[in-house]
């Protein structure tokens, strides 16, 4: 196992401590959990964002902490779902007085947690709401799931759910607004090689030089099948034309578009699966109105990537273009 680690017990403590040290002016650490919360929170009459998972995503979640995104992001260990307690302290460490909305993603550890911490929180009076990001439609049940794995859509929920809070809508209209977005997008991805998680020292699963794997998930999950490398155009064909049976988009519909690197695919590749997806989307008369190019939800050092297409309307539109400052996201 080649990786700059040092104990693979630490990696996620020591990661949240270079994070902070290098981002100071977005983010501290609670003081005993690896939680990572907004500078100034609790902000006082805001709704508070919480999400959160098993490490080896970033920037996600702990990058989308700041202005317009995140109030506080859990970290588990590596691809391991974070225990009540530190989703518990992440809650009464943001709560400003509106309520907190977690945004969980569709794995059974993950909601089986922030479940429970929610419920702890509400004893001690904080109002809690939550939502379940399920945009992967490549496999409908996995090894971490019933139903669709969550997967780079989360972010765009993030963006604009963040968006919406920072305007002081309530919590019921944050989370309506959540749900919208969930309801709206649809992701696919896929892998070329896999990746080693520090406790294991070895890959995850195998992958011949000729192989790939279509509809793999961000923890190493099978996909839909294993099939011999194709071109970039298509391999991005069966993406996109997966997605699109499942959202039944129109001609003269406007989405947004999300190109995800999982860790070792380089820009150059991205921008190309990018321009056939245009190619793609455009040929149906489907207008793209903002695009995302880069490493948003990754999978440690996995090569591979997914894209994600968001239906949008008036308001989600809005709140997409609204100004957000985090570490790992800026639109100023």
């Amino acid at each position: 196992m080649k990786k700059l680690v040092n104990r693979p017990e630490n990696v996620v403590e020591e990661m949240l401590s270079g994070m902070v040290l290098a981002h100071p002016d977005y983010v501290r650490k609670l003081d005993g959990f690896n939680v990572l919360v907004r500078r100034e929170s609790p902000v006082e009459k805001k709704v508070a964002l919480v999400s959160g998972g098993g490490s080896g995503h970033e920037p996600s979640h702990g990058g989308y902490v700041g202005y317009g995104m995140l109030d506080a992001a859990i970290a588990g260990d590596v691809f391991t779902s974070p225990t009540p307690d530190p989703i518990y302290e992440a809650i009464k460490a943001v709560d400003g007085g509106a309520g907190v909305l977690l945004i969980v993603k569709n794995y059974t550890g993950d909601i089986m947690n922030f479940e429970m911490a929610k419920d702890m929180a509400e004893i001690d009076g904080c109002q809690v709401e939550y939502v379940v990001v399920n945009d992967d439609v490549a496999v409908e049940n996995s090894t971490y799931t019933a139903g669709r794995r969550g997967i780079a859509g989360t972010v765009f929920v993030h963006k604009i759910a963040g968006a919406k809070a920072e305007i002081g809508a309530s919590l019921e209209e944050v989370k309506v607004t959540a749900q919208k977005v969930i309801d709206n997008v649809r992701s696919m991805g896929m892998a070329l090689s896999p990746c080693i998680v520090p406790a294991a020292g070895k890959a995850n699963f195998t992958l011949a030089e000729d192989e790939m794997e279509i509809g793999m998930g961000i923890h190493g999950e099978p996909g839909t099948h294993k099939d011999t490398l194709k071109t970039a155009d298509e391999i991005t064909a069966q993406l996109v034309n997966k997605i699109l049976e499942d959202m039944q988009l129109l001609d003269g519909d406007e989405v947004a578009v999300m190109i995800n690197g999982l860790a070792s695919t380089p820009l150059m590749e991205l921008y190309i699966v990018n321009r056939r997806v245009h190619e793609i989307l455009s040929s149906k008369g489907i207008k793209i109105y903002k695009t995302f190019v880069g490493e948003f939800m990754t999978s440690l050092e996995m090569a591979g990537c997914s894209v994600s297409v968001l239906e949008l309307d008036e308001e989600l539109k809005e709140l997409l273009n609204a100004s957000a400052d985090t570490p790992a996201f800026k639109l100023l």
